[in-house]
């Protein structure tokens, strides 16, 4: 059964960071690209980023890009997401998929992740 159980969401100000961790189980992690998705309140899902399997491409939502790092560790199965110059609009529950196919602007994912709530607010 595939698992994914994201973590390190939280409640910070406008301008602050998080690091965001999924952990993944029930499959072959590295042999997956991974990504990230989120959903904020009222709206609809939005892709934000993803990763290949090793690492070698990393693709970003134009509303993140330069502000947010994706990274994995394939020997602890852990998918990550850094966010710096955090933003009111970046406000979501975020989750982690497994993805099955993508491209420089979307993905498609078959599995995804329990989400972790991100609130930025003063």
């Amino acid at each position: 059964e595939v698992q994914l159980q994201a973590s390190g969401g939280g409640l910070v100000q406008p301008g602050g960071s998080l690091r965001l961790s999924c952990a993944a189980s029930g499959f072959t992690f590295s042999t997956y690209a991974m990504s990230w998705a989120r959903q904020a309140p009222g709206k609809g899902p939005e892709w934000v980023s993803t990763i290949d399997r090793f690492s070698y491409l990393t693709t970003y939502a134009d509303s993140v890009k330069g502000r947010f790092t994706l990274s994995r560790d394939n020997a602890k199965n852990t998918l990550y997401l850094q966010m710096n110059s955090l933003k009111p609009e970046d406000t979501a529950v975020y989750y982690c998929a497994k993805t099955i196919s993508y491209t420089y602007y979307e993905a498609e994912y078959d599995s995804l992740g329990q989400g972790t709530l991100v609130t930025v607010s003063s």
